[in-house]
């Protein structure tokens, strides 16, 4: 019989601190990534390539855009969601994000803000301009919010969570629909 004596609070306590240090070290490590240089247009070249904020900065409206998005990573996706505590869909985080950040009014549909926004090209994309995708074989079904370095923060689907994507990623350029804008005239 193998001889085992019961836990007391204190073995306890330094049983789940030592994993919650294991935890965090595991997490820290995943973190140390590198920025990758590419070019202004999408292109199908790996599979999802650095994620990280690292490169990311912005002013003005930009600025007031990012931080907005920025606090709304990770948070949960709702399909028809308009506010971050029932969760957003594409264009619902898109619509919070620049009411609360800027004060501008959008309306909760991918295809209807693409309809106001003005086409840009992606060599003159800015933080906070809005990038299109067609993701339901059909025009502007998907969207998300330019951060620069080639990212862009979208609500993907169900089950899933606000995140960072580059524009090059291998599911997302092939159905890149262009870059629009409603900062700049």
């Amino acid at each position: 019989m193998e001889n085992t004596q019961p836990i007391d609070d204190s073995g306890r306590r330094r049983l789940l601190q030592g994993a919650a240090l294991a935890g965090l070290a595991a997490l820290l490590a995943a973190c140390g990534t590198t920025a990758v240089k590419t070019s202004q247009r999408p292109r199908p070249s790996r599979p999802s390539g650095d994620t990280s904020l690292s490169n990311i900065s912005a002013d003005g409206n930009g600025r007031e855009i990012l931080l907005y998005t920025i606090g709304l990573l990770d948070g949960g996706y709702q399909f028809g969601g308009s506010n971050p505590e029932a969760g957003l869909d594409c264009s619902g985080m898109v619509s919070y994000i620049y009411q609360n950040a800027v004060g501008i009014r959008l309306p909760h549909n991918a295809a209807r803000i693409a309809a106001l926004a003005r086409p840009i090209p992606d060599t003159q994309m800015q933080v906070g301009d809005l990038v299109f995708f067609n993701t339901m074989n059909r025009p502007f079904s998907h969207m998300g919010l330019f951060i620069g370095d080639g990212k862009f923060v979208h609500a993907p689907r169900t089950n899933s969570t606000i995140r960072v994507a580059r524009l090059d990623n291998v599911y997302f350029a092939p159905r890149y629909e262009g870059a629009r804008t409603v900062l700049r005239a």
